[in-house]
């Protein structure tokens, strides 16, 4: 079967245009994607109730009221429990399955949750957003993979973003909580403790839910397969889907043999997808988008907005902007593709970064203009950042891996993501304290010029590919036009 002819391929759905799928025609992939996607809820709820609960955390603890590290800490611990999550995510989903993999992070999260609502200090507290960033890590990996590798090749951009749509739920939600929570005895103890609930939700329907029917045939459970890919696609699109499958079953096990983690910078094209998948992640990170999240209210009530209530209600706006800007994000990024969403998401945030630097730059006690020109700077930051750079990195990331690699590949470009962050996180307050906020925000807007010629110059336009012609891609670019009889002659010799 050539690439044109493999079902999802373009050719395909020339060839056959009733069976082309449409985001809304499945209820069954929308609700999988839907339960996956709770993990990345809880990626965005403890991305943003950080943020408003930090403002009463210090309330609490003299400690931490007087010291810019402790608060960068209890930030930033849960991504680097996130960093070791999702290291060990890509194994755990190779050796045990996306479904387990969800079940066990699940388990992690709520354990730190219960522990954060009743931190008695602010070490245990350290200790819970630890626990939950363990949880998130390994959601983070585990998630987009699973969506992935169950949606139709049509409509896998829609899908995927999808779960970063959730992230940005999870983040207006946490808004909304910590608003609610305000003028509740124990304020932050509920803000972080509640976040136990999504969790238990997603265990329990995940139980019901089937595991990724790409890894059961990595697995030889090809019967229950094809019952998953029975409620994706009809009779006739399912028959050509399991003969791919099953003609790709004994290449992929056999390949998945020799995949050792030192084979991802041995293989030329597998580099060169890391590269490009790892540094979307880094990108995204650097170019401030969870110093926004994270920092919100932080930042609004550096531009002279002191009281905690309005800093949380204009940070509610900022997140609100946010989920709207990936729902747009999930119709483009299979209509203008990745690459053109990534571009022109980059050179708006390089513009909402240089007004953000402008009006803290300029900012006096005695001048409000300027106060609102830098909340006016984080919503259009927010607009510009959400409906791209939001989404493309780990739609990028879900797709551009081969069967064999795309756990342990995804792990490490999902660890890269968290560590970026962690750094991002972790230094923020220090660098604002050291050059200031203008200053900091000038240097984000540096970083997205890089982000811009990056993607201009390496990312591949991967819209309504298969998994097999994005790998023909790397190949190309490895070895020329003349990848095929190379790569063959290259994968003779590994496999001898």
């Amino acid at each position: 079967m050539t690439i044109q002819s493999t079902p999802g391929s373009s050719g395909y759905l020339e060839l056959y245009p009733d069976r082309k799928m449409s985001f809304f025609k499945n209820p069954y992939i929308l609700a999988l994607t839907t339960v996956a996607g709770i993990g990345g809820m809880l990626f965005g709820y403890d991305t943003g109730v950080i943020s408003g609960a930090l403002l009463y955390i210090k309330d609490d603890f003299e400690a931490v009221r007087e010291s810019n590290f402790l608060q960068e800490t209890i930030v930033s611990m849960a991504i680097a429990g996130a960093i070791i999550g999702a290291a060990g995510g890509g194994w755990i989903n190779d050796a045990y399955g996306r479904k387990k993999a969800t079940l066990i992070a699940d388990v992690i999260f709520i354990g730190g949750a219960i522990g954060m609502g009743g931190a008695t200090d602010h070490y245990v507290l350290i200790l819970g957003r630890f626990l939950v960033g363990l949880g998130v890590g390994i959601a983070s990996v585990t998630a987009p993979v699973y969506i992935a590798e169950a949606s139709p090749s049509e409509i896998r951009g829609s899908l995927v973003s999808t779960n970063v749509l959730m992230i940005t739920a999870g983040q207006l939600l946490s808004y909304i909580i910590n608003l609610a929570f305000t003028r509740v005895p124990g304020t932050w103890r509920w803000m972080l403790g509640v976040s136990a609930v999504p969790a238990v939700v997603q265990f329990i329907l995940m139980l019901f839910l089937p595991e990724s029917p790409r890894w059961l045939f990595m697995k030889n459970r090809k019967n229950e397969a094809v019952d998953v890919l029975s409620k994706i696609y009809d009779v006739d699109r399912l028959e050509d889907e399991v003969d791919f499958l099953t003609s790709q079953l004994e290449q992929d096990i056999q390949k998945s043999k020799n995949v050792r983690l030192g084979d991802v910078f041995k293989s030329k094209e597998i580099r060169l997808a890391f590269l490009v998948g790892a540094g979307l992640q880094a990108f995204q990170q650097f170019s401030g988008i969870n110093t926004v999240m994270y920092y919100s209210p932080t930042i609004v009530q550096m531009a002279g907005f002191y009281s905690n209530e309005l800093a949380l209600l204009l940070s509610l706006v900022v997140a609100a902007m946010n989920a709207a800007g990936t729902i747009l994000g999930i119709y483009l990024i299979d209509h203008a593709g990745r690459r053109k969403l990534a571009l022109s998401s980059l050179g708006g945030v390089f513009a909402s970064l240089i007004l953000l630097s402008v009006a803290f730059l300029n900012q006096s006690s005695s001048n409000g203009f300027y106060g609102w020109l830098a909340v006016l700077g984080l919503v259009l930051y927010i607009a510009f950042f959400s409906p791209g750079m939001g989404p493309v990195p780990w739609t990028v990331n879900s797709e551009i891996y081969p069967e064999e690699y795309r756990g342990i590949c995804g792990g490490m470009s999902a660890t890269v993501c968290w560590a970026s962050n962690l750094i991002v996180s972790q230094s923020f307050l220090s660098v604002v304290q050291s050059v200031g906020v203008g200053s900091t925000f000038l240097i984000l807007a540096g970083i997205s010029v890089f982000a811009f010629v990056f993607v201009l110059l390496y990312v591949p336009e991967t819209k309504g590919l298969t998994f097999d012609e994005v790998e023909v891609i790397w190949k190309e670019r490895a070895w020329g036009n003349n990848s095929d009889s190379r790569y063959l002659l290259r994968e003779g010799q590994n496999l001898s």
